[in-house]
């Protein structure tokens, strides 16, 4: 039997500790997230929208502008309600040509989930109001839209995801029947840096 000498074992436990002092106890050992703040959520956006009316999907990719208590689009995308009011094919694509960008503010309130690291919308949507014109004469148009669920600024990648949907669209004070609601989904938008 071999003898086990002592600056042999010191040279042992020597090794040990040195392997377990290079393992961290730090158990987040992944990037540090700051928190989300207030003024994270200014910017501007782009993303994919999706419109749904009843078995029709659209989709294309468009910007906005989130501001403190905003999201304002500068191009509202109105084919759709267009397409509803005006059964025409032609005629409705001369009509979204003529109108040309309809711009509308969202309005939101925000508040901060720190347990999931990200601000919470809740909107307060108005109705938009504009005019299209059919056969020489301008329709007044009134769209009542509505955001059901709440919105949300994701903290940990900076972005922004919402929904919201035409509820009802009255054309010269007559409100169109029958009608399927438009939905528009931004399932996520990144902010443009």
């Amino acid at each position: 039997m071999k003898k086990f000498t002592v600056p042999k074992f010191l040279i042992a436990v020597l090794i040990v500790l040195t392997g377990l002092s290079l393992f961290s106890c730090n158990d987040n050992d992944g990037p540090e997230i700051p928190p989300v703040k207030m003024e994270d959520i200014k910017g501007s956006y782009k993303g994919r929208l999706i419109t749904i009316q009843g078995s029709s999907r659209t989709e294309k990719i468009i910007d906005f502008k989130a501001k403190k208590d905003t999201i304002a689009f500068a191009e509202f995308p109105i084919n759709e309600i267009v397409k509803t009011v005006i059964k025409d094919p032609v005629k409705a694509e001369t009509a979204i040509k003529a109108i040309g960008k309809i711009k509308y503010d969202l309005d939101y309130k925000a508040t901060i989930n720190t347990e999931n690291n990200v601000l919470e919308l809740v909107f307060a949507p108005k109705v938009l109001e504009f005019q299209i014109p059919v056969d020489g004469v301008n329709k007044k148009t009134k769209v009542v839209l509505s955001a059901k669920q709440k919105g949300f600024f994701v903290g940990m990648d900076q972005s922004l995801r919402f929904a919201m949907a035409a509820d009802k669209i009255t054309v010269d004070d007559l409100e169109i029947t029958p009608y399927e609601t438009i939905n528009y989904n931004l399932p996520f938008c990144v902010k443009n840096y």
